[in-house]
């Protein structure tokens, strides 16, 4: 495991979710959903301790912490000098209830003593309006009322409220419960209450997992890049952030500092997929809704990225009152990205709809009516496949025929082409073959580059990119075509620092990239995996699950030098790319059992 500054867990609902590091402290909780005004911002607060909630034991002598197994419970034990210790569980509730999914915007601590008599001292510090510091607060009978942004935060506790406003420390005889929540009152009994609760949460996780169909290797880190995934869907709507922060930045000093707390329909395709082929369908349904209310009506250009309300508008700008992730801003609120043209989005969406029409174990199954509706998708595919766009990492000062953009397009044309074949639609399933072949025509032939011998990033451009190394898996080129092994060759060669993978090594509009992109490396590992070359691709493979943090968690992007993390946390891609290249490389359950 990799020592770093986001050695931290998250803990959510699928409405709402925190981080919280090795210590137990409460670093980051956007309230009360994914996007919203971070209660807890300590994570991008620079050298200021503020935006926070922690338990701080006198004389610390040790800290371990946890996930409790294949749950979304993180269990912190902190110990004293003398070996007095207080054990600390976080978590927000989810289970079924009534006929229906219990999530609500809540965050749950249970303080326990566990030897000895701890001396503990409870800190509770929210801001406002991105990185104010509240000091607004109202103190009840058994909660605390923080307020002054747009919703305001209640703490309904049995823990002493003086101890708890005054910061005072004091010993630990009884177990503690503490709910941040909406400011609405706690019903039940506060200690039964949280109990039930966290023990209806961690058998739905359980239950969750038991579930999952998964290969023999690796489980453990697949079971927590699943429970990962699922974490990053709101449920409500379907719709998949990419990560749960913004602004951490891609490399230090870098000035990349972007807000990817919305759903990048790119990357929830991504997630969609991880999640379907450990058979966790429900999160695809879920996102095929979200995406119909986007395209209802007449067809219209899609955006790359939406909020997890689809309507909400993410005009960027920038939160002066936060100074960033270790001080390095500036810290993001939206994204420009929501203006750009990327036409990727049209055959991500397509694709991530496919298994609707094809998996039988789906309760109810794509028809004639869905497909009409992404037939409006694939006319936009066809019509901008080979034009110039901002392309799948973004480029804020350029546009070029991006290579992956045009496969994304032909490989949303292919699929209708299948989807039409497969109702029994004999002349759309010719339209779409059709159309499809004139893009593949058109697209071989412009991003492939005789003098470097590979396929570009754009047409007729000399740089390399990654993303290309997804069109075999695509369907576009054959793995054994010799114009894609040369491809594969040329990208280890330029770019591949040490076991990393660049997304690409040409400057950008922020000058040469620094840090390695971690789904890039899953990607080499499957193109490696198609080529047979798999003994190369599981040493690759290997390596990168040491590239976790101590909970099992990645970010976006590993320094090559350091092997730090950096980048928003966790980042779906990479813990999509993680479980799709797990599956691909394991040995079966029966080839194991036969081997032993």
């Amino acid at each position: 495991m990799t020592a770093s500054g986001l050695d931290l867990a998250v803990v959510g609902n699928c409405r709402t979710a925190a981080l919280v590091d090795a210590r137990a402290r409460l670093v980051w909780w956007c309230f009360p959903r994914f996007d919203g005004d971070p209660v807890f911002s300590r994570l991008l607060a620079g050298e200021e301790e503020k935006g926070f909630a922690d338990v701080v034991l006198d004389d610390l002598a040790e800290a371990r912490s946890d996930y409790l197994r294949n749950t979304a419970l993180v269990v912190t034990e902190l110990t004293d000098r003398q070996g007095a210790t207080v054990r600390i569980t976080d978590f927000a509730p989810r289970f079924q209830q009534m006929g229906r999914t219990f999530r609500p915007p809540q965050l749950v601590r249970i303080i326990e003593p566990v030897a000895g008599l701890p001396r503990v001292t409870i800190r509770v510090r929210p801001t406002c309006n991105y990185g104010e510091p509240n000091l607004q607060r109202a103190l009840g009978s058994s909660h605390i009322r923080y307020s002054g942004g747009d919703a305001a935060m209640r703490l309904t506790t049995d823990a002493p409220l003086s101890y708890i406003d005054r910061e005072a420390p004091f010993v630990l005889t009884r177990p503690l419960h503490l709910v941040f929540s909406t400011d609405v009152a706690f019903e039940g009994e506060l200690a039964t209450t949280c109990r039930e609760f966290a023990d209806r949460t961690r058998d739905y996780w359980q239950e969750w997992i038991r579930r999952l169909a998964l290969s023999y290797e690796w489980q453990d880190p697949i079971i927590r890049a699943a429970i990962t995934l699922k974490l990053s869907e709101f449920e409500e709507t379907g719709g998949i952030v990419a990560a749960h922060t913004t602004s951490i930045p891609e490399a230090p000093g870098s000035g990349r500092t972007w807000d990817y707390r919305y759903c990048w329909l790119r990357d929830a395709f991504f997630v969609v997929r991880a999640l379907n082929r450990i058979g966790a369908t429900r999160t695809m349904e879920d996102f095929i809704s979200y995406i119909l209310t986007i395209v209802s009506g007449s067809p219209v250009e899609l955006q790359p990225v939406y909020s997890v309300v689809a309507t909400d508008p993410l005009e960027e700008r920038v939160a002066p009152a936060l100074a960033g992730y270790r001080g390095d801003g500036p810290v993001r609120i939206g994204n420009a990205a929501v203006m750009q043209n990327q036409h990727d989005t049209y055959g991500s969406v397509i694709l991530a709809a496919q298994p609707m029409f094809f998996d039988r174990r789906l309760p109810r199954m794509g028809d004639e009516a869905l497909f009409h509706r992404l037939e409006g998708l694939g006319q936009l595919a066809y019509e901008v496949a080979l034009k110039p766009d901002a392309g799948i990492w973004e480029f804020r000062g350029r546009k070029r025929v991006h290579t992956h953009s045009a496969a994304m397009c032909w490989a949303g044309l292919h699929r209708l082409a299948a989807i039409a074949a497969h109702l029994g639609l004999a002349e759309r399933a010719a339209h779409w073959a059709g159309r499809a072949e004139r893009i593949a025509k058109g697209l071989l032939e412009g991003a492939w580059n005789p003098k470097r011998g590979a396929f570009t990033a754009a047409f007729g451009a000399e740089d390399l990119d990654a993303s290309v190394l997804l069109l075999a898996e695509l369907g576009l080129v054959a793995p054994t075509d010799p114009r894609f092994v040369a491809t594969v060759e040329a990208i280890e060669r330029e770019l591949k620092r040490g076991w990393h993978v660049m997304r690409y090594a040409s400057p950008d509009d922020f000058g040469a990239p620094e840090t390695a992109f971690l789904i890039c490396r899953f990607w080499l590992i499957d193109a490696l995996c198609a080529i047979g070359r798999k003994d190369e691709a599981r040493e690759l493979y290997v390596d990168a699950l040491k590239l976790r943090n101590a909970y099992g968690l990645m970010s976006e992007d590993v320094h090559p030098g350091t092997h730090e993390m950096w980048g928003n946390f966790p980042q779906t891609y990479s813990m999509a790319g993680l479980i799709l290249s797990g599956l691909r490389l394991s040995r079966s359950w029966e080839d194991h059992y036969w081997r032993s």
